[in-house]
């Protein structure tokens, strides 16, 4: 069987579902998830949609011709259609933190993320034999202040080489350009803990340990100018005492950070996220 995903946006009226399920009916199609939102302060309607077809007969040069003839250019909508047989080439950028990137690894061999990973980029060497030991190519492309633009050159000739469809920044302590982020525009994800604003810098878990708070979590989200200000994939939180040491809240903090990027990274590949005025439509 042929399985196909479609995620739509537009102006909401009525009779857009009907259009499109008789539309897949027709095409001999069966509808085997649905689901839609509408965004009643802008009047946005959403909608995801899984449908398979006989393999044997089905076209999907015509399918997408006539969808977008017959209704998608009569309800104006914003559509994107993936096939299911396709698996999407994802890039890991690091530093030198490697709970993330272990983490992304160890759940891409044992089948977790239908993905390829062509290469690793990092500003330093130090994870090399990580990558080594999953046998995936690593470029290290060193960034300071003089460097930057060969640096960010670099990274794109590889990212377009490999015809990569989209970033994961797995604790990479780089500030991504405003030319990489317009070629890839919310489809380069973020990990971060859940203290910002309020402690930066460096030592975010000292600061927060110093203020005694009860709450811990992370944060995974689509990269945009403003920093870790994109939209918001998926968060997490634990709880902690005053008997916890800083030790224990940068253990659990680091916890988080891997699963909620795991969570985000499979909503993405899964087709399951869509971007509208800086927040996420997130689909069950």
């Amino acid at each position: 069987m042929a399985k196909i995903t479609i995620l739509i946006h537009c102006k909401d009226t009525s009779g857009i579902i009907a259009s499109v399920t008789n539309f897949i009916h027709k095409n001999h199609g069966n509808i085997v998830y649905i689901d839609q939102h509408v965004d009643r302060e802008n009047g946005i309607f959403f909608m995801r949609s899984e449908s398979v077809f006989n393999e044997k007969t089905f076209q999907l040069k015509n399918f997408k011709s006539s969808f977008e003839e017959l209704i998608a250019e009569k309800y104006e909508m914003e559509w994107q259609l993936y096939t299911d047989d396709y698996r999407p080439k994802m890039a890991l950028f690091v530093s030198k933190y490697d709970h993330c990137l272990y983490d992304i690894l160890g759940r891409y061999n044992a089948g977790e993320m239908n993905v390829e990973i062509p290469f690793i980029i990092s500003n330093h060497p130090d994870l090399k034999h990580i990558a080594d030991s999953f046998k995936i190519p690593f470029y290290h492309i060193p960034v300071t202040k003089d460097t930057k633009e060969k640096a960010e050159k670099e990274q794109l000739e590889l990212l377009e080489k490999f015809g990569i469809d989209f970033i994961v920044l797995a604790r990479y302590m780089q500030i991504i350009s405003e030319k990489l982020i317009e070629r890839y525009e919310h489809k380069i994800i973020n990990i971060h803990h859940s203290f910002l604003p309020a402690f930066v810098g460096a030592k975010p878990y000292h600061s927060a340990y110093k203020r005694g708070v009860k709450i811990i979590g992370a944060t995974s989200h689509y990269v945009t100018e403003e920093l870790d200000a994109g939209p918001i994939i998926e968060q997490d939180v634990t709880r902690v005492t005053h008997a916890h040491a800083i030790e224990d809240l940068v253990m659990k903090g680091r916890d988080l950070e891997k699963i909620v990027l795991a969570r985000g990274i499979k909503l993405h590949i899964d087709r399951k996220t869509m971007v509208f005025n800086n927040k996420t439509i997130i689909f069950s």
